[in-house]
C-alpha cells in the first residue's frame, strides 16, 4: 500500500456539501482506503478575483493504485461532480489535486509530484498539518516549515 494525500477544493454549488460528498467518493476508490480527512477550511481564492471563497480540505489515503491511476480516478470524480475547465483558475464545483504519493518525485506531462505549489498555499498546508503534522514534502522538507510562508493568506477552519 502507498500513502497518498489529496487536496479537495470547491467554490460553486454549495461547496461544503461538495467537499463532504467528495470525501465520501474518495472512500469508494478502488484498491484504496481513506485514512483521514481534515476539517473543512474557508479560504480566499489565490491569484483570482471576483470569485466566491473556496472550501478546502486534505485527505490521506492508502492505495494500491499507481500515481497515474490515482490521478485518473480523481479526474473521474471531478467529472462526476460537474467539474469544467473553461479557463485557468475558473470557479469549480470540485477540484482534486494529488499532492503527495509516498516520497515520490515525478515530473511528467501528466503528473508532477509533489504538487508544485502545495508548499505555497495555506489551503493545503493547514489541513495537511492537521492530519499529518510530521509530513515531509520531498525536495522541500517538513510541511510545517512552510507555515510562515503562507501565514498572510486568509484561512478559517469551519466548525463542524
Amino acid at each position: 500500500m502507498h500513502l497518498a494525500y489529496v487536496a479537495l477544493g470547491a467554490n460553486l454549488a454549495d461547496p461544503v456539501v461538495q467537499i463532504r460528498a467528495a470525501i465520501q467518493a474518495l472512500e469508494k476508490l478502488p484498491e484504496s482506503r481513506l485514512l483521514k480527512a481534515s476539517s473543512l477550511y474557508r479560504t480566499a481564492p489565490v491569484g483570482i478575483h471576483g470569485q466566491p471563497d473556496f472550501i478546502n480540505a486534505v485527505a490521506a489515503l492508502h492505495t494500491r493504485l499507481s500515481p497515474q491511476e490515482l490521478l485518473t480516478a480523481l479526474f473521474e470524480i471531478e467529472a462526476a461532480f460537474g467539474r469544467r475547465r473553461d479557463f485557468y483558475h475558473a470557479p469549480r464545483t470540485l477540484d482534486l489535486d494529488l499532492l503527495l504519493y509516498d516520497d515520490r518525485l515525478i515530473d511528467s506531462a501528466f503528473l508532477r509530484l509533489p504538487h508544485p505549489r502545495m508548499h505555497l498555499r495555506a489551503f493545503v498546508i493547514a489541513p495537511l498539518l492537521e492530519i499529518a503534522p510530521e509530513c515531509r514534502i520531498p525536495g522541500r522538507g517538513k510541511a510545517a516549515a512552510w507555515q510562515p510562508a503562507v501565514s498572510r493568506q486568509r484561512i478559517e477552519k469551519l466548525v463542524p
